[in-house]
């Protein structure tokens, strides 16, 4: 059974293994994950002062804390520089 809603937690990624932190839960709360990962690529827009290398976007159950995200398992485009901000649970796409 889903959550009742979903909120956005921003989290801020290092370097090496550690895993990222949690920065911010965003207050929106969205009725479904599709709705809620809709919103992930505007929420990293907002999030940009947040100091570190990568932040990232993950959609949670309100009731649940944001798991670990590693940087590893950050998705990353395929070839190009590197986004400022990274959405691990969409794909980066390179422009061009």
């Amino acid at each position: 059974m889903e959550p009742a809603f979903f909120i956005i937690a921003i989290l801020g990624c290092g370097e090496g293994d550690a895993p990222c932190e949690q920065v911010q839960l965003l207050a929106p709360r969205y009725e479904s994950r599709a709705a809620c990962t809709e919103a992930t690529d505007q929420a990293l827009m907002a999030s940009g002062d947040a100091p570190y290398p990568v932040v990232v976007a993950q959609c949670v159950g309100a009731a649940e804390k944001s798991g670990q995200i590693l940087p590893v398992e950050i998705i990353l485009p395929a070839s190009g520089p590197a986004p400022a901000k990274a959405n691990p649970l969409k794909p980066a796409r390179a422009s061009g």
